[in-house]
């Protein structure tokens, strides 16, 4: 086993170190995701608070970590006479991102069916990381099969596998560690809000904290074991402080004043998850437990809420994540110091808050209360999805295409002549089909059905010249953009942006579904010129021609159609832009006529009978009116 880096030995990073701790002393928080650079000690504070956790008693051998009072009828270990108790590590699971779903959730135990003829269930990584921490690094590169797997674990706290004769359920309470660069992608927000917690870190900037995060970690490669030594100390008064925690976690309370402050804090930031405001509530109680208070306070909430809140609110476009500081400082003194209650003369004319006697408070598990709250329903702006109309996907989903030999495997099919063979349910159904006399005939072969998960590329391809009224339209432009970006990276679609003006035409943002990285490409559009449409055409070509089996492309030109610029200065502009329009025929296209001068040309019209694509006048439409139009021609 790899030497773990002491958790009290870390520098800094003081806000994840809180993070974590709160889900030490209340499992049912809901995990931790740790947003940051590379080297910034997101894994090392992961693994390291494990290490300094309490330990649990389980029995040798018990492959679901079965409570010692509550022993699973199912398990082979706890439901024996003969079981060992002893006291362990907390399990601490790696999830691999390349996982199937047998490997999460657990599958037929095929050795015990080919030795015994009799049906068996082994269990997956879900059940080994119950009572303990399921660790995924890059989690917002998992699979999409995956996270929907998780989603209902942490939703219910039971893992259910129904599939080939198997019904099978068992405890899954686990704790989401989460580690991931936002440059790689963002989280499906379904995901997002599962994790009680969120911390964004970055490595030092002042010269002597990183002087001691070098020293220390050269000193624990040279000798982890003198280096863990060093520590003991500090790492056993750690663990004596989270047991001293959750001892005195059941005790804590918060007043009713703060418990309605809790809900103040929630619409305040514009947060539409209840779930917010429960682990608010847990937060701050692990915060006062942890310095050995039995009551919370504003503070507390204060602490608590820049690790609840960021993730789930509502953003603007181009909103960063984050709370205004000077407003949460604001009001939590005034929560500290209330005004004093209306005298009896004055009478109450406010409603009494709630009381804090919650059914959280009733049920410390929070299993059971959880699941009546939804993930954040979408917000009240316009969102757009644009996708091929070919994709016949539904919404908020991504295409899926039905494959033998790419994506990923969901399902199996009878087949003699299998192009890939699903060897799992080949045994299965040699097993079922006669347990005493197992032998696997061409009947019992079956194929691999794999589901390959298509998104979408949007390539915007807008005129930026002198010839339209560049300025306002580009305004516009940027409004649509920001709509397709709005939620393209829950479902893995892209956006593109492609301006031409002047001499020539430039790629403004690649294909990307990165809101942050698409406001830098946005701040300052230039604009007038001539119109290049032919450089604008062939580099949308190009764009395309590198996208070959990626995402399915859409094509959207924004253009009065005025070429007068041809391609190495020879040459008809126009009919050379006519011409490459010829060659993009075929793709899924939409040209959206942006001709405003009175004597029109009509040449938008032509550009789109050479492109094969619909053909829409625009005029006078703003930027959300241009978004909801696409939409409509598209029938989304």
């Amino acid at each position: 086993m790899s030497p773990i880096y002491p958790f009290a030995a870390i520098v800094g990073q003081e806000q994840l170190k809180q993070a974590l701790l709160i889900c030490a002393v209340d499992p049912t928080v809901g995990g931790v995701l740790v947003r940051g650079d590379k080297g910034s000690a997101k894994s090392t504070a992961a693994r390291g608070l494990a290490a300094v956790l309490p330990a649990i008693r389980r029995a040798a051998g018990c492959g679901y970590n079965c409570e010692p009072d509550h022993p699973l009828p199912l398990c082979p270990v706890c439901s024996g006479d003969a079981r060992a108790l002893h006291d362990g590590p907390v399990p601490f699971i790696n999830l691999p991102l390349g996982a199937t779903e047998d490997r999460v959730l657990g599958s037929l135990d095929f050795e015990k069916a080919l030795q015994g003829g009799k049906q068996a269930f082994k269990p997956g990584l879900l059940a080994a990381a119950h009572r303990g921490m399921l660790y995924i690094d890059e989690v917002n590169l998992l699979a999409d099969h995956l996270v929907d797997v998780l989603l209902d674990a942490a939703a219910m706290g039971v893992n259910t596998v129904e599939r080939e004769g198997l019904a099978v359920s068992h405890p899954a309470r686990v704790t989401l560690l989460g580690t991931m660069n936002q440059e790689e992608g963002d989280l499906r927000p379904q995901l997002l809000d599962r994790f009680g917690l969120m911390v964004d870190v970055a490595a030092p900037r002042e010269p002597a904290l990183r002087a001691e995060v070098v020293r220390r970690r050269l000193a624990f490669e040279a000798d982890p074991a003198g280096f863990a030594a060093q520590w003991q100390a500090d790492s056993e008064a750690l663990r004596e402080n989270i047991a001293a925690a959750r001892a005195l976690l059941p005790q804590t309370r918060l007043s009713d004043s703060l418990f309605h402050f809790v809900s103040e804090l929630c619409c305040e930031f514009d947060v539409s998850s209840l779930r917010a405001d429960i682990v608010l509530n847990k937060a701050a109680r692990a915060l006062a437990a942890l310095d050995g208070r039995a009551d919370a306070s504003a503070e507390d909430i204060r602490d608590a809420a820049r690790l609840v809140l960021p993730h789930r609110r509502r953003r603007k476009p181009f909103e960063q994540s984050g709370l205004d500081q000077d407003k949460l400082e604001q009001m939590t003194r005034q929560a500290s110091n209330p005004p004093p209650p209306p005298t009896q003369d004055q009478g109450d004319a406010t409603q009494p808050p709630p009381d804090g006697d919650s059914e959280q408070e009733q049920n410390p598990s929070g299993h059971g209360s959880e699941q009546i709250f939804a993930a954040a329903p979408a917000g009240d702006i316009a969102r757009i999805r644009v996708q091929a109309p070919s994709s016949g996907d539904a919404a908020g989903r991504r295409s899926d295409g039905a494959s033998r030999q790419r994506g990923h495997y969901v399902r199996a099919e009878a087949n003699p002549q299998p192009a890939q063979l699903a060897v799992d349910a080949t045994l299965r159904h040699a097993i079922l089909r006669d347990p005493d006399n197992f032998s696997v005939t061409r009947a019992d072969l079956h194929d691999k059905v794999r589901v390959a998960k298509q998104g979408n590329l949007i390539l915007l391809v807008v005129d930026a010249s002198g010839s339209m009224a560049a300025r306002q339209r580009m305004e516009q432009v940027k409004g649509t953009v920001l709509s397709l970006l709005e939620d393209a990276y829950r479902r893995r679609d892209q956006v593109a942006l492609i301006a031409f003006r002047g001499q020539q035409a430039e790629l403004l943002l690649p294909p990307c579904n990165r809101v942050e990285q698409a406001e830098l490409a946005l701040r300052e559009l230039p604009t007038g010129g001539r119109t290049p449409l032919a450089h604008a055409l062939a580099l949308a070509a190009d764009t395309l021609s590198r996208q070959l089996g990626g995402p399915a492309p859409l094509l959207v030109i924004l253009s009065d159609g005025r070429a007068n610029v041809a391609l190495d200065g020879d040459g008809d502009p126009w009919r050379q832009a006519l011409d490459l329009a010829g060659q993009l025929a075929g793709a899924p296209a939409l040209v959206l006529d942006t001709e405003q001068d009175f004597v029109r040309l009509g040449r938008a019209r032509e550009l789109a009978e050479a492109l094969g694509a619909e053909y829409l006048a625009c005029d006078a439409l703003t930027g959300e009116q241009l978004t909801l139009t696409i939409q409509q021609r598209l029938g989304r």
